[in-house]
């Protein structure tokens, strides 16, 4: 398994953009074969403000996929390639962590 983490920082946050960027995520990103599990949601506030909480960022996308191949063919497809272009001119940061999980 390959997890694949994504960290989104908007220019202009807010819940409208956030929960803008949340659907179209689901709607683009979701279906594509290959995911065993994806979720996307936005940045926990309440009670999770200890040291070690890392609150750098807006939106996060969590997908595991069942292997490497998965995840390249997932990257070179039309859905993520609209997903990245409608969303990156409202994006300040993105952090991408994958992790193989096996």
């Amino acid at each position: 398994m390959l997890v694949h983490d994504v960290y989104l920082t908007l220019k202009e946050g807010g819940l409208e953009a956030c929960a803008r960027l949340v659907a179209n995520a689901r709607a683009l990103l979701a279906h594509h074969e290959g995911i065993l599990f994806f979720a996307a949601g936005t940045r926990a506030t309440e009670g999770f403000e200890r040291p070690v909480n890392d609150r750098e960022f807006d939106v996060a996308l969590h997908i595991v996929f069942a292997d490497r191949a998965a995840h390249d063919a997932y990257q070179a497809s039309p859905d993520h390639r609209r997903f990245v272009d409608e969303g990156s001119p409202n994006w300040s940061g993105v952090r991408v962590f994958d992790s193989d999980c096996g």
